[in-house]
């Protein structure tokens, strides 16, 4: 259930009992170090009561930041749809101390104007958002994904508005690898006077890409940073290390992941990987997550959860983020 607010407990003890807090880039915002993604099993195929039980163990726990876009599901949708049923229904009293954020950019609805990143897309899908999770504004809203062919600065101008509008108190984007987009980016929204809250990009033991220098210019320009599928999607886990498992999102029909993506190499090196997490007394995606938080600049480490165990496991690893020099050179050589 929810925790409980007896006044003799104190509000703050939660927070200080359970969870560490990040500040996120320059700005006034902490993030928990381990924020809830729903980007699988919040949607309309999943059991609706898991996904209660597992919003309400995060949020006992500490993890005061949930993720969500407009296309999370499946279908479209449904995820926003579902958390806006439980937030009305059991957190709508504790929205002042929640940072819900929500993106577009993907494909979302039929037509010209349902993807990417023009200003008709952005406006559109966020109000459509706000909608499906009935809200006034959300905490941060995000441009999922760099537009080719739309300018950069008709897209930041966008995320600008937004804020300006009250729709969204801060903006980011998601999936900018090149750090020069990054920088250009960053110093539009800082010209608008709406300055980059933080960066979505994917980061895990075996996809380093952010390590080209994009980590270091989130530093320099005070953005925070986001990491997703730092389990890269289950992978780093034990849980293909037997038989697929039933209900595992490679098994799922309507995920893009296949049996065949795990092969003999990839095993052996979850195996490895494996066996040094068990000597540090940790899981795999314990290990996995505690090696992606180590890093001073990553501020949240974007986790999902199929249920509620799964968030408690997660919130274990803040107790030993601590790495030997021998366990990362290790890792290094298994993962290149």
């Amino acid at each position: 259930g929810i925790r409980d607010r007896s006044p003799s407990r104190g509000l703050g003890d939660v927070y200080k009992r359970q969870m560490q807090y990040r500040r996120c880039g320059h700005s006034g915002i902490k993030l928990p170090l381990i924020s809830l993604g729903l980007w699988q099993n919040f949607g309309g195929y999943d059991p609706f009561e898991t996904a209660r039980a597992v919003l309400h163990t995060a949020f006992d726990l500490g993890v005061t930041h949930f993720d969500l876009a407009n296309n999370y599901g499946p279908p479209y949708g449904s995820a926003e749809a579902n958390f806006g049923r439980i937030l009305k229904d059991d957190l709508a009293v504790y929205r002042d101390e929640l940072i819900i954020s929500t993106k577009a950019g993907f494909d979302m609805w039929p037509g010209p104007y349902g993807d990417w990143g023009s200003r008709k897309y952005l406006v559109a899908s966020l109000d459509q958002s706000l909608q499906r999770m009935g809200l006034d504004y959300v905490d941060i809203f995000y441009h999922h994904r760099p537009d080719p062919e739309t300018p950069l600065a008709e897209t930041m101008s966008a995320l600008d508005y937004i804020v300006r509008s009250g729709k969204a108190l801060y903006v980011g984007i998601s999936n900018y690898y090149s750090t020069e987009l990054t920088q250009q980016a960053s110093q539009i929204l800082r010209n608008l006077g709406t300055p980059c809250l933080i960066h979505q990009p994917r980061y895990n033991i075996m996809d380093r890409r952010i390590e080209n220098g994009l980590l270091q210019t989130l530093e320099s320009a005070g953005i925070g940073c986001i990491a997703f599928s730092v389990l890269n999607q289950g992978l780093l886990s034990d849980k293909y290390l037997g038989q697929i498992p039933a209900g595992s999102r490679i098994a799922k029909a309507h995920v893009p992941m296949k049996a065949d993506h795990l092969t003999d190499q990839l095993l052996h090196k979850i195996s490895q990987l494996n066996d040094i997490a068990l000597t540090r007394g940790q899981s795999l995606a314990q290990m996995a997550l505690a090696w992606v938080l180590r890093n001073e600049s990553v501020t949240t480490a974007l986790c999902g959860a199929s249920r509620p165990e799964q968030v408690e496991d997660s919130v274990k690893v803040l107790g030993h983020l601590d790495f030997s020099s021998e366990e990362l050179a290790q890792i290094d050589h298994i993962a290149s």
